[in-house]
Parts: structure tokens; sequence; C-alpha cells
């Protein structure tokens, strides 16, 4: 342990920071033979939908999207936790530099800190390419249980993005290789949407945590989720937005330690039971703002970010939803 707060206070390891959860979300983006749905918009009267359906390891979506506000319809119809995350890579580079570059290195650096070598494992990372650095993550859901389905609203500008998730399988090996990577192309045809009005206004940062009014009501509501700041935490990720509903008296330490995927035992299938992942908003930079709808029934749910010690860092909040 203390050789590693030793390396995370050097400049070097700095810049490895940065660097280093990107690569995760990265790993191996193959299955470049999987099917993947015709480009699908789901139309009604007042909204306009890109669908999402996870019925394994895939992304059934459609390769082009328009530029501007989108609202993301996600199904994880599989068996296992999920979520997608949208990345904006540097000029030129694709998910076949992820697989081919980037994915043998977090290949060995994790094998070696799943067998608790831990410092051989972050001496990995040395390897990867300067150009890694510049992966922005520009939101996407929160985790998303089994058979849920979650409602996600970003702004994104016309651009070649990757969609990913790095929940990992029961051996420690993350989603992204198993084929959960998708390469998606933002056009400049705006989609004319306007931008969500929310009734529940959350804003998050590494300062002040999570911070909302907890008086909540039963019924649908629409979440707004402001980054105040954005930082790299401990296990090198930035803060996000997951709603999670509890069930019974089920540990909410279990839940704290499970969400830090720096854990062995973080972020691993199967997840804990006694909570259920409602969706929310992935990373994003500062000053940027994303929606999410849910419908919440009586009962006690948490918001919870991604990062170590969730809890002392004022990020992990419950509420109670009572009936009217």
């Amino acid at each position: 342990m203390k050789k590693f707060k030793f390396l995370m206070q050097t400049k070097h390891f700095n810049k490895l920071i940065i660097l280093f959860l990107p690569g995760i979300l990265i790993i191996q983006s193959c299955k470049k033979d999987q099917k993947t749905t015709e480009p699908e918009m789901v139309e009604s009267e007042k909204e306009s939908v890109v669908e999402i359906i996870t019925e394994n390891m895939d992304f059934q979506m459609s390769d082009t999207i328009s530029s501007g506000w989108n609202t993301f319809r996600y199904k994880n119809l599989s068996p296992q936790t999920h979520f997608f995350l949208i990345d904006k890579y540097p000029e030129g580079k694709t998910s076949e530099d992820a697989e081919k570059v980037v994915g043998p290195v977090f290949d060995s650096a994790m094998k070696l800190i799943m067998e608790g070598k831990t410092e051989e494992g972050y001496a990995e990372f040395e390897k990867l390419p300067e150009w890694f650095g510049e992966v922005v993550f520009m939101g996407g859901s929160g985790l998303l249980s089994p058979n849920q389905v979650g409602e996600t609203t970003l702004h994104l500008k016309p651009g070649k993005y990757i969609v990913e998730c790095y929940v990992k399988m029961s051996n420690g090996v993350f989603h992204t290789s198993m084929g959960m990577t998708k390469d998606i192309e933002v056009t400049k045809n705006d989609s004319g949407h306007k931008e969500l009005s929310a009734d529940i206004d959350i804003t998050v940062s590494s300062t002040e945590g999570i911070v909302f009014n907890d008086s909540i009501s039963p019924g649908e509501h629409t979440f707004s989720v402001f980054f105040k700041d954005q930082i790299v935490h401990e296990n090198f990720v930035g803060h996000d937005i997951n709603l999670v509903r509890i069930d019974g008296n089920s540990d909410l330490k279990v839940l704290e330690n499970w969400m830090n995927w720096a854990d062995p035992k973080g972020l691993i299938e199967p997840a804990p039971q006694g909570f259920t992942f409602m969706g929310g908003v992935n990373d994003m930079p500062q000053g940027n703002k994303g929606y999410f709808t849910a419908s919440l029934e009586p009962g006690t749910y948490a918001l919870i970010s991604e990062v170590p010690n969730a809890s002392t860092k004022n990020m992990l909040k419950t509420f109670i939803v009572l009936n009217d």
C-alpha cells in the first residue's frame, strides 16, 4: 500500500492515472463480425429514442446517430449487470487500435493484479501508447441489472465514438474483452431535440459529493446530473451517478465495496444480492449535464458513484420513497 501511494505521488504515475481507466473500457474490442441491428429510431409523438439492446456481450444499436440531444433507451436483456459508456477517441483511432495496441497491455496487467501481483501489474501500464491519455468520457448510462430498462439523455457533438462496458466476468475478465465494444458515428445532422426539463436536480463534485433534494415521491421522475467538477479518483475513475434500489436490510458496505472495480472483487459478476441497479449517468467532463429517467415505487434507494470509499466522500446517499 505504501508503495502504491508513492507511485501515485510521482509525476509519471499521475500520468498513468489519467490513462488507466479508458484502457479498461476499451480492452480488445472484439466480435467484429458480431450481429448488429439496422439503424433504428423508436418514434412517438413527443420523443425519438436511440435504442440499445444487450442480449449477451453486445450492443445492438444503430451505427450512426444524430448529434445534439438524444435519449438512449438501454434494455439489458442479458443475465448480467451492464452499463454503456461513450468514449471520444483521438482522431483516427478506433476499436481496432484498442484491440491491437491497448488490449494486450491491460490483459497482462489485470492478470497480474488478480494474482495479487499489484506492483507488477501497475508496471505494465507504462507500455500504454502516448495518445491514450487523450480519450475523453462523454457519458452513458449507470449500471443496469438484468431485465432492467434505463433511459439516459446526453448531448453529443459530431464525431466518431466507442461504446463500451467494463464490468468484470466472474473470472475477472472485463466485458470489453468479451466483445462489449462498438464503434458509432455521430453525424452533423442535429436531432432537433430540446434539452430535458428535470424535476429532480443532482450535482456531483469531488468536494461536495452528491447533492440533491431527497424528498422524492413515487412515480416517474426525470433526474438532471450536473458535473460541477471531474477528477480521477484513487481507482483511476471519475465520478458518476448510479441509481440503486435496496431490498430489505441489505448491507450498504457490500454495495460500496463492489462499486470499486480496483478491488479484485469489485464490479465483478455476480453483482451483490439485494441491490437492483436502475441506470443513471456515467462519467462526463466538468461542466457537462446529463439526464436519466426512472419510475420509483415506495422503498429504499441509493445514489452512488463508482469511486473507492464512496460514503466518506459523500458519494453514497440513501433516500426513502414513501407512499403518497
